[in-house]
């Protein structure tokens, strides 16, 4: 009997697996990084165990000391969550070999099926090798040989592009899974992403729990999953279940693990299996009405599953919140969270609260909002409106994409598939800000001021503040009276400094409002504040290349000096963020006349990093 459980990873996952934990009576134990000292999954452990060090290579992906810290906080158990050390079966060897139970596959199910290739080839299939890709196999899509979460992945359409892109998927798999294996396959440009749940027992019993679609993805990382997957025929649902059936029993696979394929002209393409569970296992459980981290549990104490699997109820889809900027290349996004909530309704899975701060040295995701109902259609409309109306008070987020994504015709027609994005990201991210947030913000921050020293007998000139909104300024004009806060063409029904209350052509609106810092955040609208008398701006160099966001330099172009010529587009610096790499390039053709940057260093966000001057 499990007593005690140790999570080998950390934020929204391990809060969740301690989740389970509690509600069964088991003592839980955290590990986390000197980064993550004040994390959320190190303050509702019952014991934290600090992992010196900051990046996941010092940290979460020492299999030593993880196992040395499980033995020492006396758990008798561990689960590797996902990512990092979930499918490495050295791991699991360590784990029980130091005589803990591995609540996980055998070791060799995972050697089986952890590495893409091997797992390809045990379904009888042969990834293409690098060297032998032509100019006829393009496009092709390089991807790491372990780990998974789009890290290492690059597409290839032109045979000048292959190298690079096999140097640069190298690199991010080996800073993100310490393995830089990485593989070959062709590219369906219009698939489905379609992946079945499985859980096995140690008594020969293989669930396969259904479809999931995972199609709406950036950067070949998911951003909305759903159960089931809509639109499949009876027939391929029953052949990818049998598959990955298949997949399970070949390696006598025990737990939960996931079986992945690319569907396309009504075919499934085999991808991989995770030998692991998945981000998006929530919309299975709210489908299956079951606890896959309690079932995890449960047979890795030797209980066998039941002959058949729960009956699936309804639909559920989920949304990964992330603080990035999507109309910027996805750039992630630091700084403080102050308030994260969603209405009731919804289940909300995250690893941070409120004043956690959102670093630099991990996966820029801060929850997943999960709606479950009787059809897709309403599962989807509760979905949107709750993060329509959910509380994020910080960095910028993809709370608008999601909204938008998931009110857009292609998705609520289920015709979407993995290009969904490269098709309506434009779109969808172009700015539609409410017309009366700045309004509501600067009624909001006038509030509490004496009316005495605001209002006049005579007439005057009115107050003004100017807001920043969606790249845009924007100046408001109101007045102090003896009955209070006035606007020309909008009735001020209330106005305090957290909630206005604005009536405009007979229709009364609500605006919660609440100010971190110069940021402004009106119910979904978030401004910046702008100082009354702006200071000279600091002078940039015309061509100033800026870090986007704080990060490390890990590569300068081969041969880049002061003085060279580049092309436009030409990469000049990589800079790596939140466990993913970007590419800082030359804007126009020019002479590179600054590179203040060197490789290894570390740098905050607007740092200059290149110049380039244009003719």
């Amino acid at each position: 009997m499990i007593t005690s459980v140790l999570v080998a990873n950390r934020g929204e996952i391990a809060c969740r697996v301690f989740r389970t934990c509690r509600a069964s009576g088991i003592r839980t134990v955290a590990v986390h990084s000197d980064a993550d000292e004040n994390a959320l999954h190190a303050r509702v452990a019952d014991t934290a165990v600090r992992l010196p060090g900051t990046t996941p290579a010092q940290t979460y992906l020492r299999a030593d000391l993880i196992v040395k810290a499980a033995v020492t906080a006396g758990a008798d158990a561990v689960h590797p969550g996902y990512g990092f050390l979930s499918e490495n079966a050295g791991f699991a060897r360590a784990v029980l070999d130091a005589g803990l139970v591995w609540i996980g596959p055998p070791p060799e199910a995972i050697e089986a099926m952890a590495s893409k290739t091997r797992a390809k080839a045990l379904m009888g299939l042969d990834p293409l090798r690098a060297d032998d890709v032509t100019e006829a196999d393009l496009p092709v899509l390089v991807k790491a040989a372990a780990g998974g979460g789009g890290r290492g992945m690059r597409v290839v359409r032109r045979p000048a592009e292959l190298k690079p892109a096999l140097e640069g998927a190298r690199a991010e798999a080996a800073s993100a899974f310490g393995d830089g294996e990485v593989f070959v396959e062709p590219y369906l440009e219009s698939g489905r992403h379609v992946e079945v749940q499985i859980l096995a027992d140690t008594h020969g019993t293989v669930w396969a729990l259904g479809t999931r679609d995972c199609s709406l993805q950036r950067r070949h990382q998911k951003v909305v999953e759903e159960a089931p997957a809509p639109g499949l025929s009876d027939e391929l649902a029953d052949e990818l279940r049998t598959l990955a059936v298949r997949a399970a029993r070949a390696v006598d696979y025990t737990g939960a693990g996931t079986v992945e394929f690319l569907v396309a002209d009504g075919r499934a393409h085999f991808l991989e299996m995770n030998t692991r569970l998945q981000v998006e296992h929530p919309v299975t459980e709210a489908v299956f009405g079951i606890d896959l981290v309690a079932e995890q549990i449960r047979v890795a104490e030797g209980h066998a599953l039941a002959a058949e699997p729960p009956r699936a109820r309804g639909h559920a889809v989920e949304a990964r919140l992330y603080a990035e900027d999507p109309a910027a290349d996805w750039t992630p996004q630091t700084g403080t969270l102050h308030r994260l909530a969603v209405p009731e309704g919804v289940r909300l899975d995250t690893g941070f609260g409120d004043g956690d701060t959102i670093g630099v040295h991990y996966d820029p995701m801060i929850a997943k909002v999960v709606a479950h109902a009787p059809t897709r259609a309403e599962a989807v409309r509760s979905l949107a409106g709750a993060l329509e109306k959910a509380t994020i008070h910080g960095p910028v987020t993809n709370r608008d994409l999601l909204v938008a994504s998931l009110r857009h015709e292609e998705f609520t027609s289920a015709r979407m598939d993995t290009g969904f994005y490269d098709r309506h990201l434009t779109t969808l991210t172009a700015p539609a800000p409410d017309p009366y947030a700045p309004l509501a913000a600067a009624l909001a921050e006038a509030h509490g001021r004496s009316r005495f020293g605001g209002w006049r007998n005579l007439p005057s000139q009115p107050q003004t503040r100017r807001y920043l909104l969606a790249g845009e300024e924007h100046e408001v004009r109101y007045h102090h009276t003896r009955s209070g806060l006035t606007a020309d063409g909008v009735h001020v029904v209330h106005a305090d400094a957290a909630l206005v209350v604005l009536e405009a052509d007979g229709v009364r609106r609500r605006f919660q409002v609440a100010r971190h810092g110069d940021r402004v955040h009106v119910n979904a609208t978030t401004l910046t504040a702008l100082p009354r008398f702006p200071e000279p701006e600091n002078q940039r160099a015309p061509g100033s290349l800026l870090a986007p966001m704080p990060g490390t330099v890990v590569k300068i172009a081969d041969g880049l000096v002061t003085g060279s010529s580049v092309r436009a587009g030409e990469p000049i610096v990589w800079l790596e963020a939140m466990k993913m790499q970007h590419v800082i390039s030359a804007p126009a053709a020019g002479t590179l006349t600054a590179l203040p940057v060197t490789t290894g260093q570390q740098v905050e966000v607007n740092a200059l990093l290149a110049v380039v001057r244009t003719p």
